[in-house]
């Protein structure tokens, strides 16, 4: 196992984590600690890529980066207009 094996499956364990905790109700998907842990997963899964490419992988991790922005986003919006009203 090299070194980008390794720092992908740190990308994985951040995944798992992720959702493991959010199964269990330790985080809630609008928790900021939520939406790092899916894009630690990513860009680590990304950055392992750089060295054995798969189109499939890079296109899902590539939808998956941005779809947790776009949520982190949305999420932040939504609560500083809270804080407003």
């Amino acid at each position: 196992m090299n070194g980008p094996d390794i720092v992908g499956l740190v990308g994985v364990a951040a995944y798992l984590s992720a959702y493991g905790l959010l199964q269990l109700g330790a985080l809630r998907v609008e928790d900021n600690r939520y939406a790092l842990l899916n894009a630690l997963g990513a860009l680590l899964i990304l950055y392992s890529l750089l060295f054995d490419f798969n189109l499939a992988s890079f296109v899902t991790q590539t939808a998956w980066l941005i779809l947790t922005a776009i949520g982190f986003a949305r999420s932040h919006i939504k609560r500083s207009r809270a804080v407003q009203s």
